[in-house]
């Protein structure tokens, strides 16, 4: 159980922050953006929820998701270490395993695309085309970290790597967000299609 007493401590008043390990590291540190990035997609799927509109099965699957972006943000703010005295939570292979099972479960119920989306149509919809495209800036993000610490355990605190599953599974969360998106809109009749020159101009006959 977290227990908060106080929101404001001064501690990162110089610059720096804590990892997970309660080591410290700059407030510019690659892996807090990774793990801010992430954060900040768990606040607009939150935004999607409390719009409303959404049926009741995407937003159990949207409550699993945020909840596993904690998980994930507290994976990407500690560092991988060998045989750690208490093991911090991990993003595993089954998460991703879940989000590519939802994400064939979904995709059976939309058609084929046949254009480009525009994000739209439902607030709901909106609002997950908006956490899409935070998924996969907290994606590359993490790619950054990952590129910079490496995914080699350490001994010492900060030093270890970044868990190569928190890319993956922004990865998978991305391409789930966005059918959930087309799923959103279905109440209306479909996906807000993208026309090429805005209507202006007539489609290529192919």
């Amino acid at each position: 159980m977290v227990n908060l007493t106080k929101i404001y401590t001064r501690t990162g008043d110089g610059g720096t922050t804590a990892l997970g390990d309660f080591s410290r590291t700059s407030k510019t540190d690659p892996r807090l953006q990774a793990y801010a990035d992430a954060n900040e997609a768990n606040a607009v799927i939150g935004v999607a929820v409390a719009t409303g509109g959404l049926e009741e099965e995407v937003v159990t699957t949207l409550t699993r998701v945020q909840n596993d972006l904690f998980d994930l943000g507290a994976d990407l703010s500690t560092p991988l270490q060998e045989a750690p005295e208490y093991p911090p939570l991990r993003v595993k292979q089954v998460w991703i395993d879940e989000l590519e099972a939802d994400c064939d479960t979904y995709l059976a119920r939309v058609d084929k695309l046949r254009s480009f989306i525009l994000p739209g149509g439902t607030a709901g919809s909106a609002h997950l085309h908006h956490a899409t495209t935070v998924v996969r800036r907290a994606e590359r993000s993490a790619w950054a970290a990952i590129e910079q610490y490496g995914t080699d355990t350490a001994q010492g605190r900060g030093s270890g790597g970044v868990n190569p599953l928190t890319a993956t599974y922004l990865n998978r969360l991305s391409d789930l967000l966005f059918i959930l998106a087309r799923v959103a809109n279905l109440p209306i009749g479909g996906d807000v299609l993208w026309q090429p020159g805005g209507g202006r101009e007539e489609r290529p006959v192919r």
